[in-house]
Protein backbone atom coordinates (compact mmCIF):
# COMPACT_ATOMS: atom_id res chain seq x y z
CA UNK A 1 0.00 0.00 0.00
CA UNK A 2 1.30 3.31 -0.80
CA UNK A 3 0.59 6.21 1.06
CA UNK A 4 1.93 10.00 0.40
CA UNK A 5 2.91 12.72 2.57
CA UNK A 6 3.94 16.20 0.91
CA UNK A 7 6.10 18.88 2.72
CA UNK A 8 7.88 21.85 2.41
CA UNK A 9 5.86 24.30 1.44
CA UNK A 10 5.53 27.71 2.97
CA UNK A 11 5.64 31.73 2.59
CA UNK A 12 7.96 33.07 0.06
CA UNK A 13 8.61 36.17 -1.65
CA UNK A 14 8.39 36.47 -5.29
CA UNK A 15 11.45 35.24 -6.47
CA UNK A 16 12.11 32.89 -3.75
CA UNK A 17 12.68 29.09 -3.94
CA UNK A 18 11.46 26.29 -1.96
CA UNK A 19 11.64 22.79 -2.59
CA UNK A 20 8.79 20.27 -1.86
CA UNK A 21 9.20 16.94 -0.79
CA UNK A 22 6.43 13.51 -1.40
CA UNK A 23 7.59 10.78 0.89
CA UNK A 24 6.02 7.74 0.83
CA UNK A 25 4.98 5.68 3.82
CA UNK A 26 3.81 1.75 3.70
CA UNK A 27 5.94 0.91 0.86
CA UNK A 28 8.72 2.88 -1.91
CA UNK A 29 7.29 4.16 -5.14
CA UNK A 30 8.66 0.89 -7.24
CA UNK A 31 8.75 1.83 -10.47
CA UNK A 32 5.60 3.82 -10.27
CA UNK A 33 5.18 7.15 -12.72
CA UNK A 34 4.92 10.30 -10.35
CA UNK A 35 3.63 13.37 -10.14
CA UNK A 36 2.66 17.06 -9.20
CA UNK A 37 -0.36 18.88 -8.95
CA UNK A 38 -1.35 22.04 -7.45
CA UNK A 39 -5.05 23.71 -7.28
CA UNK A 40 -5.45 27.52 -6.07
CA UNK A 41 -8.41 28.52 -4.61
CA UNK A 42 -11.20 28.35 -7.10
CA UNK A 43 -9.31 26.80 -9.28
CA UNK A 44 -9.12 23.13 -10.70
CA UNK A 45 -6.02 21.06 -9.76
CA UNK A 46 -3.73 20.92 -12.06
CA UNK A 47 -0.74 18.89 -13.52
CA UNK A 48 2.56 20.63 -12.76
CA UNK A 49 5.46 17.90 -13.17
CA UNK A 50 6.12 14.51 -13.88
CA UNK A 51 8.41 11.65 -13.61
CA UNK A 52 8.21 8.96 -16.25
CA UNK A 53 9.56 5.79 -16.60
CA UNK A 54 8.86 5.74 -20.42
CA UNK A 55 9.01 8.03 -23.12
CA UNK A 56 10.41 11.13 -21.81
CA UNK A 57 11.98 11.02 -18.51
CA UNK A 58 10.04 14.31 -17.17
CA UNK A 59 7.64 16.32 -18.62
CA UNK A 60 6.31 19.94 -17.04
CA UNK A 61 3.40 22.33 -17.72
CA UNK A 62 4.28 24.97 -19.95
CA UNK A 63 4.08 28.08 -16.75
CA UNK A 64 6.49 26.24 -15.06
CA UNK A 65 9.46 25.13 -17.38
CA UNK A 66 12.47 26.30 -16.55
CA UNK A 67 12.06 27.31 -12.98
CA UNK A 68 10.71 23.70 -11.78
CA UNK A 69 12.48 20.91 -11.58
CA UNK A 70 10.83 17.44 -10.88
CA UNK A 71 13.91 14.45 -9.18
CA UNK A 72 13.56 11.42 -7.62
CA UNK A 73 15.82 9.84 -4.26
CA UNK A 74 17.91 6.77 -5.24
CA UNK A 75 15.85 5.09 -2.88
CA UNK A 76 12.40 5.51 -4.72
CA UNK A 77 10.79 6.62 -1.57
CA UNK A 78 11.00 10.38 -2.09
CA UNK A 79 10.45 12.90 -4.99
CA UNK A 80 10.95 16.28 -5.43
CA UNK A 81 10.09 19.50 -6.84
CA UNK A 82 12.55 22.24 -6.91
CA UNK A 83 10.90 25.19 -7.59
CA UNK A 84 12.54 28.57 -8.47
CA UNK A 85 11.70 32.39 -9.64
CA UNK A 86 8.73 31.74 -7.47
CA UNK A 87 5.53 33.49 -8.98
CA UNK A 88 2.68 34.74 -7.15
CA UNK A 89 0.55 32.91 -9.76
CA UNK A 90 2.37 29.99 -7.81
CA UNK A 91 0.12 30.08 -5.22
CA UNK A 92 -1.19 27.01 -4.62
CA UNK A 93 -1.77 23.44 -2.59
CA UNK A 94 0.74 21.58 -4.25
CA UNK A 95 -0.18 17.48 -4.20
CA UNK A 96 2.13 14.51 -5.23
CA UNK A 97 0.13 11.27 -6.66
CA UNK A 98 0.83 8.34 -8.96
CA UNK A 99 0.40 9.21 -12.40
CA UNK A 100 -0.21 7.70 -15.87
CA UNK A 101 0.82 9.09 -19.62
CA UNK A 102 -2.76 9.07 -21.23
CA UNK A 103 -2.26 10.38 -25.22
CA UNK A 104 0.18 12.60 -24.13
CA UNK A 105 -2.09 14.14 -21.15
CA UNK A 106 -0.22 12.99 -17.65
CA UNK A 107 -3.22 12.21 -14.86
CA UNK A 108 -3.52 10.73 -11.66
CA UNK A 109 -4.50 7.23 -10.96
CA UNK A 110 -4.66 4.54 -8.07
CA UNK A 111 -6.63 7.59 -5.94
CA UNK A 112 -2.86 8.20 -4.39
CA UNK A 113 -3.03 12.16 -3.16
CA UNK A 114 -1.13 13.07 -0.24
CA UNK A 115 -2.49 15.87 2.14
CA UNK A 116 -0.88 18.51 0.22
CA UNK A 117 1.36 21.46 1.29
CA UNK A 118 0.85 24.81 0.73
CA UNK A 119 2.85 27.37 -1.13
CA UNK A 120 2.62 31.16 -1.21
CA UNK A 121 4.01 33.68 -2.95
CA UNK A 122 3.93 36.86 -2.04
CA UNK A 123 4.73 40.07 -3.97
Amino acid sequence: QLQLVESGGGLVPAGGSLRLSCAASGRAFSRYNMGWFRQAPGKEREFVAAMLWTGEKSKYADSVKGRFTISRDGSNNTVYLQMNNLKPEDTAVYYCAVVNLVAGTVLPTRNSWGQGTQVTVSS
